[in-house]
């Protein structure tokens, strides 16, 4: 479906896209990649990954610049929405301007994308959009239902929007595994509570499922992928053996366990072999047999979360997988 495609990244410049841009190069041979971001330092660094390739451009954009997705979008088939204000304690004390980023930025988007005839939208969202308890989590939750919507204004669907939702990405910038790296000399790691848990998935797994997406959509889904549980003090004592575990306790605004799935959206969550689906509960959508497919409905009142997850990753494979990107994680992440 990508081949020969125009394909709009925005936020381009974050983890997501340092790791979808080659594997989707590689992949489809798409026409063009255009990397849409407002940071241009981040643009010329990524500029030189790809110098001489001439399917990948730059564009300097912000999402909450309508008139410049306008711009951006003309020819484009499909679009990543991977831009977003993401640091918790940055949104609790920048409320505003997290707002505009997720909420009213996701609203442009939306808008542009259907005016310019682009065929098919993914949105990325997160864990923290199911029940949130953090101003992030609450804009992603009203990302994610103003995409889920959005299909709604558009005839005959001519263009789709769908969004995939995960959790911990092992080794993206910021993330637990690179900052323990980074401090496990001092010989003290802080966690903030021993019962903690989180998901475990690869930014390769999350390309893969929006690749996914891209080629299941009919409009409005949610995409969850099944991935492995890990308890946070296994983590840090993976990543240091010898290190002392100091518990710092929970920072304002953190879940003990993360969430992908509320109960309360069970009755519109179908299974599949490698990821859930949330089907719109509006316009009878959670009925309709091409968004099902061959799906199977969950049960009443499931919930997947970190800690009632039956697939947990060992240390072994861990550390396997941190030797094996370690060049990476030691400059603080994907």
């Amino acid at each position: 479906m990508l081949s020969d495609s125009t394909i709009l990244v925005t936020g381009g410049t974050g983890s997501f896209g340092h790791t979808f841009i080659p594997m989707t190069l590689a992949k489809y041979n798409p026409k063009k990649v255009i990397i849409y971001s407002r940071d241009e330092m981040k643009q010329w660094e990524m500029a030189k990954l790809f110098a001489g390739d001439n399917r990948v451009r730059f564009f300097i954009g912000d999402v909450r610049d309508k008139d410049r997705l306008y711009r951006a979008l003309d020819g484009v088939d499909f679009v990543v929405h991977a831009a977003a204000s993401k640091i918790v304690p940055t949104a609790e004390y920048n409320p505003f301007e997290c707002i505009k980023t997720n909420i009213n930025g996701a609203m442009n988007l939306i808008d542009a994308c259907i005016d310019q005839g682009v065929k098919r939208v993914v949105a990325l969202s997160t864990d923290k959009a199911s029940s949130p308890v953090n101003l992030y989590g609450a804009t992603k939750l009203a990302s994610d239902k103003v995409f889920v919507a959005g299909n709604a204004y558009v005839s005959d669907y001519k263009t789709r929007f769908a969004v995939v939702r995960y959790g911990n990405v092992m080794g993206s910038r910021g993330s637990v595994i690179p900052f323990f790296l980074s401090i496990r000399e001092k010989g003290e790691l802080p966690i903030t509570d021993p019962r903690m848990t989180r998901f475990m998935i690869t930014l390769e797994q999350g390309v893969d499922l929006v690749w996914h997406a891209f080629e299941d959509m009919e409009g409005g889904e949610i995409y969850v992928r099944k991935t492995p549980s890990m308890n946070v003090t296994d983590i840090a004592s993976t990543v240091a053996p010898q290190a002392e575990q100091n518990i710092i306790g929970i920072r304002p605004g953190e879940k003990l366990h993360e969430q992908m799935i509320s109960s309360e959206d069970s009755y519109y969550t179908y299974e599949y072999p490698k990821y859930f689906k949330i089907l719109p509960s509006i316009h009878e959508q959670s009925k309709d047999p091409l968004r099902i497919k061959d799906g199977v409905l969950v049960p009443e009142g499931f919930s997947y979360t970190s800690d009632n997850n039956k697939e947990w990753m060992e240390q072994e494979e861990l550390g396997g997988w941190i030797e094996k990107n370690k060049d990476k994680l030691l400059n603080n992440g994907y």
